[in-house]
């Protein structure tokens, strides 16, 4: 059986302590940023400076605003209705990715354009590519089932001129994760993935108005309006716990050309059969990674078929070049 072992870090607000959004948005900052971003900010009953987080275009203003303040990403824009992620838990995963890599490096953080990440389902946004290369200098190549993502994405790569570090592909094979991507000698340090959550547009909507009842929102049909994502982004036939293990399934044919495989899981009631699938496919080492945003918290789950011997060759061959 794979060994297994949890990582957490904690800090104030629950982020990684190098994640750049530990404390309040600085919003003067942020509409010298972005102009756009001034018409949404409001003054609260607690007396802070906010947006209306279930308006679309106001995330999506931030949004712009957080790429250009923090991390000179100059030109961010996405079509109507595609998934408006928020900067703060997606740059998240990266860091604790970065953490991660370091385990198989000595715990220091390889950095640099030999470092080659797999980000599967980038979608229009294009959020983890522009981000890994920003904070660590990583490469990526980004896979998606959408022609329409894939162009968008395209765009946004030109435009802040990062076609050297991040190339797209277009999955072709809708079914498959890694088959028609990753050909017989291509090598990835690791892989990412956001997966979709549901299993169909019912349970997605059902899931946005639940999500934002909690928040203490009452009118939940303009939070479903403001659901942005196409269909592929948020559901998919089985929902996540079929797409991950569709996943874990073909990762076993490419278990010597990735030294670490990861995906976002949302639901913990998941893990147990994620745990058994890997063991079944006779992953070496299983580990569940914690992550928090304020109150939510999500986690993802990263495995290896390689043991410390080959991790170290992988290192030392692909890395200290």
């Amino acid at each position: 059986m794979a060994s297994s072992s949890h990582i957490q870090q904690k800090t104030k607000s629950g982020l990684h302590p190098r994640n750049k959004h530990q404390l309040n948005y600085d919003f003067n900052k942020l509409i010298s940023a972005n102009s756009e971003l001034k018409e949404f900010v409001f003054t609260n009953t607690f007396d802070t400076q906010t947006i209306d987080f279930t308006n679309a275009k106001a995330v999506k203003a931030l949004n712009k605003a957080l790429l250009i303040e923090h991390y000179s990403i100059k030109y961010w824009d996405i079509p109507q209705n595609y998934l408006c992620p928020p900067i703060p838990g997606r740059v998240d995963y990266l860091h604790y990715l970065a953490d991660l890599l370091a385990l198989s490096n000595a715990n220091k953080i390889p950095t640099g354009k030999h470092i080659k990440v797999l980000d599967i389902g980038v979608g229009a946004n294009c959020i983890y590519p522009l981000l890994g290369f920003k904070e660590y200098g990583w490469n990526f190549t980004g896979t998606d089932i959408d022609t329409h993502s894939i162009k968008v994405a395209n765009t946004l790569v030109q435009a802040n001129e990062l076609t050297h570090a991040i190339e797209l592909k277009l999955q072709k094979q809708s079914n498959s994760i890694f088959n028609g991507i990753l050909n017989t000698n291509d090598l990835v340090d690791v892989t990412m993935c956001n997966p979709p959550f549901h299993s169909s547009a019912e349970e997605a909507n059902f899931g946005s108005s639940k999500k934002w009842k909690n928040l203490g929102y009452k009118k939940t049909e303009k939070a479903v309006l403001n659901f942005g994502g196409q269909s592929n982004e948020l559901w998919c036939k089985d929902g996540e716990l079929g797409f991950i293990t569709r996943m874990i399934n073909e990762s076993a044919n490419y278990k010597n050309q990735c030294l670490w495989f990861t995906t976002l899981v949302s639901k913990s009631s998941h893990l147990k059969s994620i745990y058994y699938s890997l063991n079944k496919i006779g992953a070496i080492s299983i580990k569940t990674i914690q992550m928090q945003q304020g109150n939510k918290t999500s986690r993802f789950v990263a495995w290896t078929f390689l043991n410390e011997t080959k991790q170290l060759e992988w290192v030392l061959k692909r890395w200290n070049k």
